[in-house]
Formats: C-alpha cells, sequence, structure tokens
C-alpha cells in the first residue's frame, strides 16, 4: 500500500512539474512591445501608446493641438481635444474607442468634473469603460486635464 501511495505521488508532481513547464514556455516570456508615437516633436522620455498583445495603454494625453500647444476653451475644449487625441493613438494602433475598457482622468480642479463629464459622456461609447477621475495638484502645460487609457480587442 504504501508503494502504491509513493508512486501515486511520483506520478502526482511529474505531472504537476510538466503542466508547470507547459505553462512557463507558453507565458514565461513577455510579450512584443510596439510604441505608437504620434508626435516626434515633443522630445519626452515616453510613448503615446504602447501595444502589447491585444492591448494598447495609452499615455496621458492634454488637450493639446498639432503644434503640441493647449488649446483654447478651458475645460471643455481641453477635454474635447484630450479625447480626440486618445482617438488618433487609437486609430494608429488600430483600435476604436469601443474597445477602452478602462480611463483615468486627472483634472487641474475637480469643481470642472461636470463640465468634463458632459463631454466624456457625448463621445465615449456605450458600455462606457471603467473609470477613475482624481484632482491632480498640477498638471504639464497648466493644462486643466489629462486623460490616459486603456484598450483591448478580442483576439
Amino acid at each position: 500500500m504504501k508503494m502504491q501511495s509513493r508512486t501515486a505521488r511520483i506520478i502526482l508532481s511529474a505531472a504537476a512539474i510538466a503542466l508547470t513547464l507547459t505553462a512557463i514556455s507558453h507565458f514565461g516570456y513577455a510579450q512584443e512591445h510596439k510604441a505608437v508615437n504620434l508626435s516626434s516633436t515633443r522630445g519626452l522620455p515616453f510613448s503615446d501608446g504602447i501595444l502589447v498583445g491585444n492591448t494598447l495603454y495609452i499615455a496621458g494625453q492634454e488637450g493639446t493641438d498639432a503644434s503640441d500647444k493647449l488649446v483654447a476653451g478651458g475645460i471643455t475644449a481641453e477635454t474635447s481635444t484630450a479625447l480626440d487625441n486618445i482617438q488618433r493613438v487609437l486609430k494608429a494602433a488600430s483600435f476604436e474607442l469601443k474597445d477602452i475598457v478602462s480611463v483615468t482622468v486627472f483634472l487641474a480642479d475637480i469643481h470642472e468634473f461636470g463640465d468634463m463629464n458632459k463631454v466624456y459622456k457625448s463621445v465615449m461609447p456605450e458600455p462606457k469603460p471603467a473609470r477613475a477621475t482624481i484632482q491632480a495638484a498640477a498638471l504639464v502645460n497648466n493644462a486643466r486635464i489629462e486623460i490616459s487609457a486603456i484598450a483591448m480587442k478580442q483576439k
């Protein structure tokens, strides 16, 4: 009886090791990272997006125009332009707004939440992605808003 129990443990251990090695061979290596860069004039040490497998990580986008200057018009105009910039990154990586699953909104003034939310609601398709909104002490370029996102495509 002891011999059968010991043999069974050895067989189970061997099976566990085999399964572990199989899992490591499939998932043990990092997936390729592909940078998505829309503006080479910025000279900042980050990419607008990073594509890993079927997931696109979009860096914080401000309400800046093609020359990297903030648009005039306050939170409403900056929100609209920041979302346009996110759509540009999505398009460059062959994604769409509907692929966004998570958004983080950084506001310079949380009291502008309502105005930001009106624009956001009108742009983002249903179902709305998960979202966090926080007030930041300060944003680069004295921006009113910065928005980052994560998008995923179904395989």
